[in-house]
């Protein structure tokens, strides 16, 4: 695989992304269709409430909300709907924010739905003046939790959809909004990497927010969707907390080429590529001893799969996560999905390829896994020392 122009030009790495739709790899392929509307609108003037006024007619469109706009993040939705649900249209309460006027500033999470994605979900709603209510534990939350929880400084609450949650013993979105309705409580819905952009609008949340640059192929964008109401509250924060979250005029009209692009796009070839990728990559590695690829449905029920690629290291003579970073190292170097290597396992994600990298991955699989079997001892780093080496060379940025 030849290196771009720019990858020369800027002295940076032709990585292969097998990881998935990650923001510290640029997220996604973007589309042909979202860079040409990108390159028109840019050498243009236009006032920017009218065109986010025309990006919420094709959000509404697709998602079946009353209105919608264009922020600079899903993570930037998450504080923007959050700062609404507590300033109203209250343009002095804007300004104040994140002190806050009044009390009725809680904002109600369950316990397994406070994640990381990059930046920890709570941190979202502080930084827009809310003060965080977890309820239940780590893997459970009932009906008693959320009832509970709410009172009359319960401003919102918050239901995270991710592979990142736990997946038992919380309370589904359908009940969760039922008791939220109960007690006229909105409902704010992270649906960051979600393909669905009408099913959690029609399971009754009041906003939800999804991510431009995921499965979209847009650009690094989110997109906020909603109850008009609530969705003008959001937007007003503009006027505060929300101008450090503010995008350009290239990326509200990518967006709406993306999720027009979205409508028209053929869904059934693009799975029926991505499966071949994962059989060739099953196929590649289920002769090598101590490896069980297996291929799983998303955890969110997205149409996508992935190939789970299981390594017990007494026979592979390496350890999970020596093989993810042997890859990353190599040339070309290529990005496994590795959020729970711990437990011996990566992923291999098969949705952001061009056309022949699915070859290149399978035969750098096989390379490392041939070198490792050949070593005499067991290539194990420790996991900590793995964990601090990703810390301090964040630390240690831009040296």
């Amino acid at each position: 695989m030849a290196e771009t122009n720019l990858h020369q030009t800027l002295g940076l790495r032709n990585i292969i992304n097998v990881s998935g739709t990650m923001t510290g790899l640029g997220a996604s392929i973007a589309l042909p269709e979202v860079a040409k509307a990108m390159a028109e609108i840019l050498p243009q003037f236009v006032e920017m409430n009218d065109l986010q006024r025309k990006a919420g007619k094709v959000i509404a469109r697709l998602t079946g909300a009353e209105a919608g706009f264009v922020t600079a993040s899903c993570s930037a939705g998450i504080s923007m709907a959050v700062a609404g649900a507590i300033t109203g249209d209250d343009l002095s309460a804007i300004e104040l924010l994140p002190e806050t006027k009044t009390e009725k500033r809680e904002i109600i999470v369950q316990m397994g739905h406070v994640v990381s994605y990059g930046a920890p979900v709570d941190q979202a709603i502080r930084i827009a003046g809310g003060k965080p209510v977890l309820i239940g534990q780590a893997t459970t939350c009932y009906d008693f939790h959320l009832e509970g929880a709410i009172s009359e400084n319960t401003a919102a609450a918050i239901y995270v959809v991710s592979h990142h949650v736990v997946h038992y013993g919380l309370l589904e979105l359908k009940r969760f909004v039922e008791i939220c309705h109960a007690r006229n409580i909105p409902v704010i819905v992270d649906a960051a990497s979600e393909y669905d952009l009408k099913g959690f609008l029609e399971a009754g949340a009041d906003i939800v927010l999804y991510s431009g640059h995921k499965f979209l192929s847009g650009p690094t964008s989110g997109i906020v969707a909603g109850s008009k109401k609530l969705v003008r509250h959001a937007y007003l924060q503009n006027c505060g907390i929300g101008r450090g979250m503010k995008v350009g005029k290239e990326s509200v009209y990518g967006v709406m080429a993306a999720l027009e692009a979205w409508e028209k796009r053929d869904h059934e070839a693009v799975r029926a590529r991505e499966k071949a990728f994962l059989d060739l990559w099953q196929a590649t590695l289920q002769d090598f001893a101590g490896v069980n690829p297996v291929i799983e449905a998303d955890p969110t029920h997205n149409p996508l799969d992935r190939l789970r690629v299981n390594i017990n290291p007494q026979e592979t003579h390496i350890t999970a996560w020596d093989l993810v970073d042997a890859l990353a190292r190599g040339t070309p170097p290529i990005i496994a999905r590795d959020h729970e290597v711990e437990h011996h396992y990566f992923y291999l994600d098969p949705c952001n390829l061009h056309d022949g990298q699915e070859t290149i991955v399978a035969r750098r699989l096989s390379e490392e896994l041939t070198k490792a079997r050949s070593s005499n001892e067991i290539i194990a780093t420790p996991l900590a020392d793995r964990t601090k080496k990703s810390f301090d060379s964040l630390r240690r940025w831009p040296d």
